[in-house]
């Protein structure tokens, strides 16, 4: 059985697989290498991908993207914050937790982004299915490089959801490294800078190849901002320019903001192959319609803060590596916002006129990356896999609240794993018999700004004056990423220890549990779905295709009989209430169609063919 390589990206999804010795990116039902990553619920059906996003104009409320800016974060973060001003989804805070809330069936749902992301992830597997002609079930998913502990987690839990056997989630560009070292196949050591820009995300990474066994040096990144974040400057503008034509705030209006959003999507697309592009959206609010023209140089206007800021990332990847910009022997740009061209100008400037690496698609390459480890994680012997070792680091620092409330770092940012560290800490009050150890992550000066992961109690300590009770703090974490903290109490064999395979605030067991039922509840009502419209369209096309036949030979010796006269009126009248009934039972249909085929039994048969 094939290994997958899912690339969950903001905007889009991509799928590959390798075995054979071949790497296939696989296309989804209508052909497209990508999928948006968009989920939707309408009319008493989840509609996922291309049919999601094409109907999100007339049901905005109810049509989800950007579960990945939502993903193990807290709904008071200063980013989800200013998102929500502009989703036109509900995202309201249950049990302390952020949920999108959206109609379907009659009732109100309140999903976790997790559900959402796993509604892609399952997406994705069936794709595969499709297309492989077998189960699948082990994958590696990519996610940024610069997500905390609570976000990797929540995206594994979702690929748990999906019926995923998660392998490993690694960060995109290390897969991407790997799809652009073993395509080159080189031979040489060199140090690769990796500048992943998509489209809700932004990830730097240095790492050295030798060979196939490709060493993260450093990364950096910024997990909030992409393309649309270029695209919502876009949006601000055109909103303030119809404002002051017209008098109107056309962001009093869901819909008409998702159809300018759209719209400035595709003007940027457009603008990193053309100077200029047309805006054109009809009748988007109180019967006032956009077009003007939008030049390049504008849009490099709008962005001039954004597009210098992803600078900063690859100048602290750089720091954090211990290189100077002369010491980069290739710069590869994925992720599809590297297309704009200021965008290459100002990172092609910044490593003074060196060639950039395109030579990898941006689209699929975490994908193509991603799949190549998950073949080499199952085993697969293939030359291409032969001797393919993979060291990543830590992206964030991790640490232990000290009493003033500072954090103690025990093991540093954008270290090699695995990797084991110790730090020597101290009771702080006279005759203290327990202590609490909390353990946080991040690069802040107080521990309360960073993110918390856990924390423990160790009890039974000696009774002593402050500062004579010492204990030993040792942080390993494994080449999965996995976290474990002991203490012991010197001279004594007191200690405790704690694997934290999830942070504070992650979905249990029992979470996971319910979801993959809800899954499956879900996977079942849209099986349902397919199976009425499949029967709906067959009665459609048999009363049709008879009410035609009727009509070609009517002018036939036999055209005066009156039951033809009747099949024609069947037809007519079963076509009509086809139009008015298209949400009915399966069983409805089916009845309907067999009454039909009786009724026209004796004309079909000595009808010709």
């Amino acid at each position: 059985m094939p290994a997958i390589g899912i690339d969950l990206g903001t905007t889009y999804c991509c799928v590959a697989t390798f075995h054979n010795g071949m790497l296939e990116i696989i296309p989804n039902e209508h052909g497209n290498l990508t999928t948006p990553s968009y989920v939707a619920f309408s009319d008493g059906r989840r509609l996922i991908g291309e049919a999601a996003r094409d109907q999100a104009a007339l049901n905005p409320r109810n049509t989800i993207y950007d579960a990945k800016r939502l993903i193990g974060r807290r709904i008071d973060e200063a980013t989800v914050s200013e998102d929500r001003k502009n989703w036109p989804f509900v995202v309201v805070e249950d049990e302390g937790k952020a949920k999108i809330k959206v109609e379907f069936d009659g009732q109100s749902l309140l999903l976790l982004p997790e559900e959402v992301s796993s509604m892609l992830l399952a997406k994705m597997k069936e794709v595969a299915e499709a297309y492989l002609g077998q189960s699948v079930t082990d994958a590696i998913i990519t996610v940024p490089a610069y997500f905390n502990n609570m976000q990797r987690q929540a995206t594994r839990d979702a690929g748990l959801i999906a019926g995923l056997n998660v392998l490993r989630v690694i960060s995109e560009p290390t897969a991407a490294a790997i799809a652009y070292g073993l395509d080159k196949k080189l031979r040489s050591e060199c140090n690769v800078l990796v500048y992943d820009l998509g489209g809700g995300t932004l990830d730097v990474s240095v790492m050295n190849i030798n060979e196939n066994k490709f060493v993260v040096r450093s990364t950096f990144g910024n997990t909030h901002l992409g393309g649309q974040d270029f695209d919502q400057n876009m949006v601000n503008f055109l909103v303030k320019d119809i404002q002051r034509k017209h008098n109107v705030d056309v962001r009093e209006s869901k819909s008409a903001m998702h159809r300018l959003r759209t719209e400035c999507e595709r003007v940027k697309r457009i603008l990193s192959a053309e100077l200029e592009a047309t805006i054109d959206v009809d009748d988007i609010y109180q019967g006032i319609s956009v077009k003007t023209r939008m030049s390049r140089a504008k849009f490099e206007e709008l962005n001039a803060e954004l597009f210098r800021s992803t600078l900063e990332p690859v100048k602290m990847a750089l720091r954090d590596a211990q290189l100077n910009k002369g010491d980069i022997d290739e710069v590869v740009l994925v992720g599809g916002s590297t297309r704009i061209p200021m965008i290459r100008k100002l990172v092609k400037e910044f490593f003074d006129g060196k060639r950039l690496n395109v030579s990898i698609n941006a689209d699929e390459a975490i994908a193509h990356g991603a799949a190549l480890q998950a073949a080499n994680m199952i085993g697969d012997q293939s030359e291409k896999l032969k001797n393919l070792v993979m060291k990543d680091v830590t992206p964030l620092s991790l640490g232990t609240e000290l009493y003033d409330g500072r954090m103690r770092v025990v093991i540093r940012r954008n270290s090699p794993i695995p990797i084991t560290a110790f730090k020597g800490l101290q009771t702080t009050q006279d005759f203290q018999t327990e202590c609490t150890f909390s353990v946080y992550e991040g690069e802040r000066a107080m521990a309360a700004d960073n993110h918390f992961l856990d924390s423990f109690l160790l009890t039974g300590l000696q009774p002593a004056r402050r500062g004579l009770v010492k204990f030993d703090v040792t942080f390993h974490v494994d080449e999965d990423g996995i976290l474990t903290v002991s203490v012991a109490e010197r001279g004594t064999k007191n200690c405790g220890k704690i694997k934290i395979t999830k942070a504070q605030g992650g979905l249990t067991e029992e979470d996971i549990e319910r979801m993959k039922r809800d899954a499956k509840r879900f996977k079942a009502k849209d099986v349902e779905h397919n199976d009425r419209i499949l029967i709906w369209n067959a009665l459609n096309s048999f009363a049709y295709s008879i009410k035609r036949k009727v009509e070609n030979y009517k002018v036939g010796c036999d055209w005066n009989r009156e039951e033809n006269k009747a099949i024609l009126a069947e037809c007519e009248k079963t076509l009509q209430w086809l139009e008015v009934n298209r949400n009915l039972t399966r069983a409805t249909y089916e009845k309907k169609l067999a009454e039909l085929e009786e009724i026209c039994r004796p004309v079909t048969r000595s009808m010709p063919q």
